[in-house]
């Protein structure tokens, strides 16, 4: 027995190396099976992966015979996604220099495919690169490609003409308010940073030199993102992805604030957005005054009372309480003091919203969706009248952009992350279009304290049964050694 079965995988092999040769001429597809996530099985992947290396070395009826399985691979995975939960699985793909070379991104692309994938996340702007052929290059940032002799590679328009033909939808990933070190470094950009009361960017706040977060307020900020925004939709992406629509983090105390010189409303375009709110001289005073020391003192509140005995201050959304000037002066600085606050605080997590509203109203002028990627708890009060220092408001995203809740809470099981999601689910509106959660691990096992990706997609399903669309984080932690040799490698 144990020699038939040894003859009869011998064979097996032998049978795949003439299937895959370049002298075997004829080749009829398979009807691939897939698992329970639309997966096809390895023999399936090696046999497609084997004929794309026939095809790289020149073998025209292989270029046919390949483009004729890249083609009933699309067929399948259309009508398994079709009646397998859920509908939509996404995948986070980032792309290198080294992905020039003949056939990486259609390796990168068939390993997708076969791993159930239907819609990839693709980066095209992060840590102050973008994926633009450096001859098209309009922005004020580096291209991700950097040979010249690949100036007019276009690895985004590349990427999504390869993904349609493997049946899959391909949308832009994009960083948005932070713009990256480099940007930082940029003697004529210095003025459209976000700062906090103390005179700081972010790269004094956050010490990895990827991160520059700019004052959402200020037009050349707006300009600069409007002309990286339109390349890349000139590509026609299937959907724009908005990430780092926030603040920065900062570690322990950092985390949170508490004051109003923590917010990172004081660049110039913020503050003076701020003191347009005030809407009397008194609130204008006021409010100058607070934002100035990062505080006012009943003997502020008694010296502006004798400017304006006559009226109350007022700005955008306060409500003025009956006989307010009459009331103790004690009573009217501690009101006020708690108001200030508040009005500081939504101003900052205004220019967030404001910033993603204008720049998914583009996307959507083109008929093409839009979405945000936030976290669930970037939104959270923190003791009694501190927030969470990203100040996400993202219960206040525009409903008509799809939500992309990076759920990647780490307990033990996965309970969780379905809690996460549940919490989106609970705060969104009616009218919101569409809930995605991100999640991030490996099929099949634990990874980095993560559960199993099928373990974390069950409770998700348990607990928000309206979900039918799930991403993963990401293509580099599926393919470890994979993405390690693409990212490094030497051309």
């Amino acid at each position: 027995m144990k020699q038939l079965i040894s003859r009869y995988r011998l064979g097996r092999k032998l049978i795949t190396a003439i299937l895959t040769s370049s002298s075997f001429l004829t080749f009829t597809p398979s009807y691939a099976a897939t698992n329970d996530y639309c997966q096809l099985s390895d023999s399936e992947s090696a046999q497609k992966a084997n004929l794309l290396q026939t095809v790289l070395k020149g073998n025209a009826q292989s270029q046919k015979d390949y483009n004729t399985l890249i083609k009933k691979h699309a067929e399948l995975l259309q009508r398994c996604r079709s009646r397998t939960w859920p509908s939509t699985q996404a995948i986070w793909l980032r792309l290198y220099p080294c992905d020039v070379r003949p056939g990486s991104l259609d390796g990168i692309l068939d390993r997708i495919v076969d791993k159930g994938y239907n819609t990839v996340y693709l980066e095209v702007f992060a840590d102050s690169q973008v994926l633009l052929p450096p001859a098209d290059n309009p922005t004020v940032w580096d291209s991700v490609i950097k040979s010249e002799a690949d100036k007019n590679l276009d690895l985004l328009a590349q990427t999504i003409k390869k993904g349609h033909e493997r049946g899959l939808r391909v949308y832009a990933w994009l960083f948005s308010l932070n713009f990256g070190y480099v940007y930082s470094q940029m003697r004529d950009r210095q003025e459209v940073l976000a700062r906090n009361g103390k005179g700081e960017d972010s790269t004094k706040f956050v010490h990895d030199q990827s991160q520059t977060f700019v004052d959402p307020y200020h037009p050349q900020a707006q300009k600069d993102y409007s002309e990286l925004l339109q390349a890349v939709l000139k590509r026609r992406p299937d959907g724009v992805l908005f990430d780092y629509i926030r603040y920065p983090r900062g570690t322990g105390r950092q985390s949170a604030v508490g004051e109003v010189k923590d917010l990172w409303i004081y660049g110039e375009a913020s503050r003076q957005a701020l003191y347009s709110r005030a809407l009397n001289p008194k609130g204008r005073v006021l409010l100058e005054r607070y934002v100035t020391q990062g505080y006012i003192t009943l003997q502020d509140t008694q010296e502006i009372d004798r400017l304006y005995p006559n009226e109350s201050p007022q700005w955008q959304g306060r409500y003025i309480p009956e006989k307010e000037m009459e009331e103790t002066v004690e009573v009217r600085f501690q009101r006020w003091k708690t108001e200030l606050w508040y009005l500081a605080v939504a101003h900052a997590a205004q220019g967030v919203v404001n910033f993603l509203a204008w720049a998914g109203g583009i996307v959507q002028q083109q008929k093409i969706p839009a979405g945000a990627v936030f976290f669930p708890d970037g939104n959270q009060i923190v003791g009694n009248k501190g927030f969470d220092s990203r100040l996400q408001a993202w219960d206040q995203f525009p409903p008509s952009l799809e939500w992309h809740p990076m759920s990647y809470a780490v307990c033990e099981g996965a309970r969780c992350v379905g809690e996460q999601v549940q919490r989106v689910v609970k705060m969104a509106p009616p009218s919101q279009y569409q809930i995605i959660p991100a999640i991030a691990g490996q099929w099949g096992r634990n990874y980095n304290n993560r559960p199993s990706l099928e373990e974390q997609m069950q409770a998700i399903r348990a607990t928000s049964g309206s979900i039918n669309a799930i991403s993963h984080f990401a293509f580099s932690w599926q393919q470890p050694e994979f993405d390690k040799e693409r990212r490094f490698c030497k051309l």
